[in-house]
C-alpha cells in the first residue's frame, strides 16, 4: 500500500502537465480522451494523473506534429531536462 501511495505522489496533475506543455487543461483532457497521452484515473472522482515518463516521451515526439509548445525554455534546455527539474522541485 505504501509503495502504491508513493507511485501516485510522483504522478503529475492536469494543472502541472498543462503548465509544462503550455496548453490549456481542457486540451490536455481532450488529448487524454483521444489516447494521445496516457492518463491514469485515481480516487472516487476519477481524477487524471500523468506519469512523468509519459510526458517526457510526448515532448520528444516531434514527428507527430502535435502543437506542444516548448517556448519559454532556454535554448540550451532539452525538454526532458526541464521536466526532470520540475519533478525534482516538487
Amino acid at each position: 500500500m505504501a509503495n502504491n501511495t508513493k507511485q501516485i505522489s510522483t504522478m503529475l496533475t492536469v494543472r502541472e502537465v498543462s503548465r509544462l506543455l503550455h496548453v490549456h487543461s481542457n486540451t490536455l483532457r481532450r488529448w487524454s480522451d483521444q489516447g494521445i497521452i496516457k492518463a491514469y484515473r485515481i480516487g472516487p472522482r476519477g481524477d487524471r494523473r500523468f506519469r512523468p515518463e509519459d510526458i517526457a516521451v510526448l515532448l520528444l515526439e516531434e514527428s507527430k506534429g502535435f502543437p506542444l509548445a516548448t517556448r519559454g525554455l532556454e535554448t540550451s534546455d532539452k525538454p526532458q531536462d526541464s521536466l526532470e527539474r520540475y519533478v525534482m522541485s516538487r
